[in-house]
């Protein structure tokens, strides 16, 4: 409604009013004209707050029905009429009621539009201020629960700034003997016993706050007279970045408990003075009994020894071994973790004891052990049974590292030995068992592994079983893919494959902004091998890290190809595994990789699993900092499949978080996988972090993406993954960018 009289006469006039009209209705505040009580134009804003449904609708409405009460109306007139007959503003803070009858909270500011002529009506500005009504009656509630428990506290509180008393409760001023305020404005020095007390403590206090951290110990104080009283003294910074904002000390007289002690001390000093005539009465007496007990030890320990360990080699026997095989095994079975038994046996060694004698047989079973403990790691037992018997324990040991250990061990069992100027070949059988698969408890497994070792002599020695034979199958197929992978790099049997990385936009379209690299095995004999099943052994055996720079070195190349090729500058996304991680040389040789193919470090972005950065949170957030300082991206691979720890997550120099196609392939269907996918995203937003969603099939999937808001997706939808000329052409066909809705194969 126009607040503006005819000017048609006056277009200056007109025109001034009609801009006013404008600001009136667009105001965030509510506008009335007031006349003989009776509400004659408004604004929008004014309708909205008191519930009418048009400006219109209010007017001619008496302004009296707008209150509690026609007494609070007339009320508020009376103390209003004053300010307003002397021309100058009312300001007031007045509950008043809704069209719907809700109660609430106005700001009202009111003016006479003619001083000479109250009649003449009055302009009214109002303003909704419940909610900040209500905020500050919560507030006022919470500071006077506050002071409630600083006045009654049982402990001595006070507020310091620039070691000054800013504030302090009684406890504290009856502690040290003050009055009340007589503290107020006061240096801290009050309390202390002397200026070097006091200097003291503050450099002993102030320290820890300076870093953040908070301050606990005991200080020797002074009261009021004179006295000394010993304070447990707790302290904290009020703003921690920010330290001229002061701090808090919560103080507590402890001076009865260190009398206490002090009686102990000096009770405990004469009981020592006492003890020391007495030893050195009975001094002679003590040094007989301590030899005595020297040489029961030895004795004992010798004992031990001969229970525990073999007398030959010094390895544990079968007493020991069964002891710490025991708890090896509890713990793999309460964590859920594999663990591996392996019985060895040296072939025809009666031979070299029938021949040579048992002494050159002994030597050379003191060196194989030497080999075998040499061997293994810290946590692993290595023991000897009896004869040429060895059994070793191997906990978080699974197939392939069983199997691996077993290659290695026959290698070193098998290498000459030199005893008594004589080389001595001789070649060991073994047998392993998998604990939980063969068996719970250790004498299951080794029985298990002994029955492995004999199928071993059997099959014609000088080699290793696993229990069952759908494991050795497995050793076996772990072993041929080792010594395969070894030549795989010079052979040229690895290659790239590249899945387009696509963006998304609210219009519908789906833009290709990168690539992730994939890498593929070829072989001649085994045809394509999964990487699921090769990788794993890469990093098993340390060939990742040739494996990975040739990655990296051959996907930044293929990207420059690209540019060279006229493709749109897109990014180049490389998997990097947990042992590259690890290694000291990665930021270097990312950056040597970079320098030498001459791509821009922001177009490389390094995709890193969940499990991969948890592993060592500190050394990866350096790590992370490091290749963020040389302009790499970085990604966390596989999201939510892992344990990631939000405090370090926060940390991590990250751009992008990729959701795991685990959770994309139900989307449609699973109610849990949608409200998880949902919380990835609206995490990944508040972090400020971009989601690209992996394995997006169907168009149900990519609309619910689209929805929750996820930037990027790749999937089978738009492409598999491709050799590089394929892809160049995918891409150049699909540019300008192409519908997200068509689904290609």
């Amino acid at each position: 409604m126009s607040l503006a009289p005819d000017t048609r006469d006056n277009p200056a006039l007109s025109q001034a009013l009609r801009e006013l009209d404008v600001i009136l209705a667009n105001a965030g505040v509510g506008v009335v004209f007031v006349k003989a009580r009776t509400l004659v134009r408004c604004n929008q804003r004014y309708a909205e707050i008191y519930g009418f449904a048009s400006p219109e609708a209010a007017v001619g409405r008496s302004s009296v029905e707008l209150y509690e009460s026609e007494e609070v109306a007339r009320s508020l007139g009376r103390r209003a009429y004053p300010v307003l007959a002397a021309g100058e503003t009312f300001r007031s803070e007045q509950l008043m009621l809704r069209q719907n009858g809700e109660k609430f909270w106005a700001h009202l500011t009111g003016r006479l539009i003619n001083p000479e002529d109250p009649a003449a009506g009055s302009i009214w500005i109002v303003d909704d201020i419940h909610d900040r009504k209500l905020a500050d009656a919560k507030l006022a509630d919470l500071h006077a629960e506050q002071q409630l428990i600083f006045d009654h506290a049982m402990v001595g509180i006070v507020f310091l700034r620039g070691r000054r008393v800013t504030r302090c409760n009684r406890a504290f001023e009856q502690l040290f003997g003050y009055g009340p305020g007589e503290l107020d404005g006061q240096l801290s020095r009050t309390w202390y016993l002397s200026d070097e007390d006091w200097q003291a403590a503050g450099d002993l206090c102030y320290q820890p706050l300076a870093s953040g951290e908070s301050f606990h110990g005991e200080l020797l104080l002074g009261r009021k007279d004179g006295s000394p009283v010993w304070c447990e003294v707790r302290s904290k910074a009020i703003d921690r970045s920010d330290l001229s904002r002061g701090s808090i000390w919560i103080t507590q007289d402890i001076t009865s408990r260190k009398l206490v002690e002090q009686e102990l001390v000096n009770a405990k000093q004469q009981l020592e003075a006492l003890v020391a005539q007495r030893t050195e009465q009975l001094s002679q007496t003590v040094a007989e009994l301590q030899l005595k007990i020297a040489e029961q030890q030895a004795a004992e320990a010798r004992a031990q020894r001969l229970a525990m360990f073999d007398g030959l080699t010094g390895l544990p026997n079968r007493h020991l071994l069964a002891d710490r095989a025991s708890q090896a095994i509890d713990i793999a079975r309460r964590g859920d973790e594999p663990l591996a038994v392996l019985f060895l046996d040296l072939d025809h060694f009666k031979n070299v004891n029938d021949t040579l004698g048992h002494r050159i047989g002994d030597t050379l079973l003191v060196q194989l052990a030497t080999r075998l403990r040499g061997a293994v790691r810290e946590q692993d037992t290595v023991a000897r049974t009896g004869g040429d018997e060895f059994v070793l324990v191997l906990p978080l040991t699974d197939i392939a590292g069983a199997a691996h250990l077993a290659t290695k061990l026959m290698a070193l069992a098998s290498a000459p030995f030199q005893v008594d100027q004589q080389e001595l070949t001789v070649t060991p059988s073994m047998g392993i068992a998998m604990f939980p698969t063969d068996g719970d408890d250790f004498d299951n497994l080794l029985k298990c592994a002994d029955a492995a070792m004999y199928r071993a002599k059997k099959d014609g020695r000088n080699a290793y079983r696993f229990f069952t034979s759908e494991m050795q199958a497995q050793s076996a197929r772990t072993l041929q893919l080792e010594n395969a992978l070894r030549r795989a790099l010079e052979r040229h049997q690895l290659s790239l494959h590249y899945q387009p990385q696509l963006a998304l936009s609210s219009d519908g379209q789906a833009r290709i902004i990168g690539a992730e690299a994939l890498l593929r095995w070829q072989h001649p004999e085994l045809g394509w091998v999964s990487p699921a099943e090769f990788i794993p052994i890469a990093e098993t055996t340390g060939l990742i890290l040739p494996i990975g720079e040739w990655v990296l070195q051959e996907a930044l190349s293929q990207l420059h190809r690209w540019d060279l090729a006229g493709l749109p500058k897109l990014t180049m996304a490389v998997n990097l595994s947990a042992v590259q991680f690890r290694h000291d040389d990665l930021p270097d040789l990312v950056g040597r990789v970079l320098a030498h193919v001459g791509v821009p470090a922001e177009r490389l972005e390094l995709e890193l699993t969940e499990g991969a950065a948890m592993e060592n949170p500190a050394a990866a957030i350096i790590v992370m900092k490091e290749l963020h300082a040389r302009g790499v991206q970085l990604s966390i691979d596989d999201f939510g499949t892992g344990h990631s720890s939000l405090s370090y997550l926060k940390k991590f120099r990250v751009g992008k978080l990729k959701i795991d196609q685990s959770f994309v392939r139900d989307l449609t269907d699973d109610v849990e996988d949608r409200a998880i996918v949902d919380a990835i995203i609206r995490m990944a937003e508040a972090l400020g972090l971009e989601t690209l969603a992996e394995g997006v099939e169907t168009q149900g999937q990519l609309d619910f993406l689209r929805r929750q808001g996820c930037q990027a997706v790749q999937g089978y939808l738009f492409s598999r993954p491709l050799p590089a000329e394929a892809f160049a052409a995918f891409v150049l066909a699909e540019n300008p960018p192409i519908s997200a809705s068509l689904a290609l194969s």
